[in-house]
């Protein structure tokens, strides 16, 4: 006998679209406050984007960080931060950006190896200067904004025009809304950052689009049914679907994220909270949005075409 787990009953018939003001109210705010909060705050640059030098180091026994940050800092190399990650003997250094071009940076980082002595492990060294730094942001910002433009002219080559403004819709919702959580956190943002927005999105455009086959599916076979009713019934059609594919893969995401380490951890947070917001968004904004698009439905046109004289 074949067991089919099902977290949703079949017929199950959630009224998702008689709230559909209220999740485009709740989604309003998270995008507005989620831009005034990256224009007030800004977000925690890292040094892929920021230019310096990171050094990530491992000391014998638990790191005593005031020592260690009274030591470099007697160096004269400007701003320094020292922050304890992971285990008690785990350290991140940042050092700003040195004046001098690339050996300055070099000289700095040989500079804080040798007053730190030998008693310390360098698990990794990151030397970015001012130029590529630039450079990474700017690449960072084009790589969002062209897979957004791809995505949409596959939704309207796909689809109708219509399904393609809502999903892009629902990809700016979920990447502002990403960017808020993490200005508001204030968490490392880099480029591993980006590549965790980038794959945010297309996880949350798979939902829509499995949504939206079904509305238009349901299109075909539905020619009487209310619109209204017909994205209620295509919603609920592909929740279970939907449910189960973003808990299983939480369930690895929570897995990095518990024992992946300080590295990914912001990666890994990114996509935990890209998947609950992507699949928000593909049930409570992207298909209702559909309802005020006027989706045109041809069947019914074809049907009338064929019954007039």
């Amino acid at each position: 006998m074949l067991f089919r787990m099902q977290l949703i009953p079949s017929g199950t018939n959630i009224p998702f679209m008689s709230w559909r003001k209220i999740f485009f109210v709740v989604s309003t705010v998270l995008v507005f406050g989620s831009i005034v909060l990256f224009l007030a705050r800004g977000l925690n640059y890292g040094i892929d984007f920021q230019g310096g030098i990171l050094l990530d180091v491992r000391t014998q026994g638990p790191a005593n960080i005031a020592d260690m940050r009274t030591q470099i800092n007697g160096l004269g190399l400007g701003e320094v931060s020292l922050q304890g990650f992971g285990a008690p003997d785990d350290v991140l250094i940042r050092l700003q950006k040195q004046d001098g071009g690339d050996k300055a940076q070099q000289d700095a980082v040989e500079k804080v190896k040798a007053v730190l002595g030998s008693g310390v492990e360098y698990r990794r060294t990151e030397v970015v200067g001012p130029q590529v730094s630039n450079e990474l942001f700017l690449d960072g910002i084009y790589a969002v904004c062209l897979a957004m433009i791809a995505i949409l002219i596959y939704i309207w080559f796909r689809f109708e025009w219509q399904f393609g403004v809502g999903a892009l819709v629902a990809l700016v919702h979920d990447v502002l809304g990403t960017i808020g959580v993490f200005a508001i956190l204030q968490w490392e943002f880099n480029l591993s950052t980006v590549a965790a927005v980038l794959t945010i999105a297309g996880y949350s455009i798979n939902d829509t689009v499995v949504v939206f086959d079904r509305i238009r599916e349901n299109l075909r076979k539905y020619k009487t049914m209310s619109f209204l009713d017909l994205l209620n019934r295509s919603i609920n059609e592909t929740l279970s679907r939907t449910i189960m594919t973003s808990l299983t893969t939480l369930v690895a995401l929570f897995s990095l994220y518990i024992f992946g380490g300080e590295v990914i951890r912001g990666f890994s947070f990114a996509m935990i909270f890209g998947i609950l917001i992507g699949t928000y968004s593909s049930i409570c904004v992207a298909a209702p949005l559909m309802l005020y698009m006027k989706v045109p439905r041809r069947a019914n046109q074809e049907a009338a075409a064929k019954a007039s004289p």
